[in-house]
């Protein structure tokens, strides 16, 4: 198939970029500043010039402190984006795989979210996620999304990354322990979407395949579980690691409000998809090779 990618250099896109050809697919990555995903005759250009059998938009505004400010521009890229390609996908008759995020949510469940459980964002980014999930929907009844959490991989800005590098520079770290989720590798979720591409090349509307999803890693952990399991695995490619202090929220003030629980349950997507929660000690385990081979002993 000949898949449109919106995104090019994001840890979920670099992965589909990357994987969709050795899957046999032909594949195309357009983000900025060459392409804008809020401008429909852009958009149109691209279909027109590409002639995409499925699109898979990666692309989206994840600063979330930075949305309360800015608003206009998160529920741009994040809202009116996902309608436009869905418009355009409904006209061209191919199918949308989308990604979108567990902050659709408050976080005040004390159980995993389920894609039963009513949206209820508190902050810009996730309200502008949840406005582009029905608007794509809408636009392209066709459509996938896949809610996900916590996604890392070696590229980009990531939590891995970061503790790394703090890691590196400072022998003690304090690290979030009363937010709960599961790690989710951007490498599993490509290969996720992947798998899906011929099923939706040919599934009409209504199928069980289309729909909204839950799609993180497994099991679940704290930011603090996650710090560990990240220093455990890169003291044994040769790095230092730094003492680990566990705090709560409130020691940690941030501009937006972050989920006290971020649990997904995946259950749905394993049932009606196929797509297993996929364990994500083992994407921590590859993220590390790649990112900590020269200094494994």
């Amino acid at each position: 198939m000949r898949v449109l990618v919106i995104g090019r250099t994001g840890q979920v896109s670099t992965e589909l970029l990357a994987r969709l050809p050795a899957a046999g697919h032909e594949a195309v990555g357009l983000e900025p500043p060459e392409f804008d995903m809020t401008d429909a005759a852009q958009i149109a250009a691209a279909f027109a010039q590409h002639r995409p059998e499925a699109v898979i938009n990666a692309a989206a505004y994840t600063a979330v402190d930075r949305a309360e400010d800015d608003r206009a521009l998160a529920f741009a890229v994040n809202a009116t984006g996902p309608r436009l390609l869905g418009e355009a996908a409904a006209r061209a008759g191919v199918p949308v795989i989308h990604f979108s995020t567990d902050y659709v949510f408050d976080g005040v469940k004390d159980s995993p979210y389920t894609e039963a459980d009513a949206p209820a964002p508190v902050g810009a980014y996730g309200a502008s996620k949840l406005a582009g999930e029905l608007l794509l929907h809408l636009a392209q009844p066709r459509s996938v999304t896949f809610r996900t959490a916590w996604v890392c991989s070696a590229h980009g800005n990531n939590f891995v990354k970061t503790m790394l590098r703090f890691g590196r520079e400072r022998p003690e770290l304090r690290v979030v322990a009363d937010q709960h989720g599961a790690p989710t590798f951007a490498d599993d979720l490509a290969d996720a979407a992947i798998a899906l591409l011929p099923r939706l090349a040919t599934a009409p509307a209504g199928e069980p395949c289309f729909g909204v999803f839950h799609l993180t890693g497994q099991p679940y952990t704290t930011w603090h579980g996650f710090a560990e399991a990240i220093f455990a695995g890169a003291a044994e490619r040769g790095q230092k690691a730094p003492t680990l202090t566990a705090i709560t929220t409130a020691d940690y003030p941030t501009r937006a409000v972050r989920p006290a629980n971020s649990r997904l349950d995946c259950s749905r997507a394993a049932e009606r998809l196929g797509v297993q929660a996929a364990d994500w000690r083992q994407g921590l385990a590859r993220c590390l090779d790649a990112l900590l081979k020269e200094n494994t002993p």
